[in-house]
């Protein structure tokens, strides 16, 4: 399966398998483990979802919002739970305004779920760890 190293995004060939003890990058040899959710841009959004096999989980946020500040953690969370069977990243609305408009971010937080370059699954506002990851275990392998 092709998955998008988190730190450099360069796309890697990897074995699909229940579970991973190493997996590094090719080329900046940091791990395929981590699950830092990624900060996406113009520059790197597009070049993320379409090269991934991965579902993308994107939460659309904005600094000034208080249920996105109350999601953060929960988002990050979760995330711990998919080495190599998820991705998720984060929109910073303020800062990407043309991504908002390009999705039709209407109000925040607002996560998509992208699977194989095409959006999935859409929910507007803050979700507990739980509901997250019932969200993605939808798309999972």
């Amino acid at each position: 399966m092709k998955v998008v190293c988190p730190h450099c995004l360069s796309v890697n060939n990897v074995p699909k398998k229940d579970s991973y003890k190493k997996a590094n990058c090719g080329k900046c040899k940091n791990s395929l483990l981590d699950t830092k959710p990624i900060d996406l841009t113009n520059t790197n959004f597009d070049e993320l979802i379409v090269n991934s096999d991965l579902p993308i989980i994107v939460d659309f946020w904005a600094p000034w919002c208080g249920p996105c500040k109350m999601m953060a953690p929960n988002f990050s969370a979760a995330a711990e739970s998919f080495p190599l069977k998820a991705v998720f990243a984060k929109v910073n609305t303020e800062d990407e305004q043309n991504l908002g408009a390009r999705f039709g971010i209407r109000s925040i937080p607002t996560l998509i779920v992208f699977k194989n370059g095409v959006e999935k699954e859409r929910v507007s506002g803050a979700l507990p760890k739980e509901n997250l990851v019932q969200l993605i275990n939808k798309y999972t392998d």
